[in-house]
């Protein structure tokens, strides 16, 4: 990749699966999160807390299914890209301190794009990522792939729960 020039295969590797982890994570927490503060994109009045649950666990599997692949790779891509121009930016500008606050304003502009959505998306992909990155742990394609299990799981556990309301529905 362009932005990787300066880096070696392996730290290519680590980085890239340290992302895609990161928007595993991110893309089902922005999935469940998505959930809960919008059950019924429609705006259908919810009258009863079991109907808000159940709407919510509607909503997570559809929010996740849209919202993953982007994360995963719009994410992804621009966020390999906002920590390469940000670490660029700080070196040569001396400031080598400033590289978090300026990653943190690139991941924040290239969230906008849909707005308060995508905004909050980038927002908790950041997150994750520089937590994943204070971990300092050497992540390779193994992690990356174990990582997409957990959106799967999120999918699974929520369609479980959509299920279990209509059986117990009678539906």
């Amino acid at each position: 990749m362009l932005v990787f020039l300066r880096l070696t295969a392996s730290e290519e590797i680590k980085i890239l699966s340290r992302k895609i982890v990161s928007a595993s994570i991110s893309g089902s927490l922005f999935a469940i999160l998505l959930g809960i503060v919008t059950p019924n994109p429609f705006g259908e009045t919810i009258d009863t807390v079991p109907g808000y649950i159940l709407l919510t666990a509607s909503a997570t599997p559809i929010y996740l299914m849209y919202s993953f692949p982007v994360i995963l790779t719009y994410g992804v891509i621009t966020s390999i890209i906002s920590d390469e121009l940000a670490k660029l930016i700080s070196t040569k500008t001396g400031n080598e301190k400033s590289e978090l606050i300026i990653s943190g304003i690139l991941h924040v502009i290239f969230g906008l794009v849909l707005l308060v959505y995508s905004l909050i998306a980038s927002i908790i992909f950041f997150i994750t990522d520089k937590v994943l990155r204070k971990k300092n742990k050497d992540y390779k394609w193994q992690h990356a792939l174990k990582s997409l299990a957990i959106p799967i799981t999120v999918f699974l556990i929520f369609m479980g729960i959509v299920w279990s309301g209509h059986i117990l529905n009678g539906n």
